[in-house]
């Protein structure tokens, strides 16, 4: 039971929970906190690290750029050197109608996909290795 201010009891104040602050892991590895301490400070071989995990998401995404531009930019030499592909219809629509109109986008999101995957393989490497 509580009175008011009335000269009578109140409530004991609730006290807040305490909470623990961990500032580091002290079970953590040194060569760890080591790593991270380096790229935070872009030593030069945290720079170097870096540049070779730019380096090789750049080549990932050329790669399969040259791969769009190569099928993509085939088509019309194909048309050109196969000028009887134009007269080849499915359900009605010309294949070259098709190949131009409906092709690029599963192709696209394809490799768009394909890119995603091997991206996040490349960072997934590349934290396990500042892991190490």
């Amino acid at each position: 039971m509580s009175k008011h201010s009335a000269g009578g009891y109140q409530d004991p104040p609730t006290q807040p929970r305490r909470k623990r602050v961990v500032l580091a892991d002290s079970r953590a590895p040194v060569t760890v906190l080591r790593t991270v301490i380096e790229l935070e400070q872009q030593t030069s071989w945290a720079e170097e690290v870096v540049r070779g995990f730019i380096r090789t998401q750049f080549r990932t995404a050329a790669w399969l750029a040259a791969l769009v531009i190569l099928l993509f930019g085939s088509l019309p030499l194909l048309f050109f050197l196969l000028p009887g592909m134009s007269e080849i219809a499915v359900a009605g629509v010309a294949l070259p109608w098709l190949l131009l109109g409906i092709l690029p986008f599963p192709l696209l999101f394809g490799i768009g996909y394909w890119y995603n995957v091997l991206a996040e393989r490349h960072e997934r490497d590349f934290v396990d290795m500042v892991e190490k």
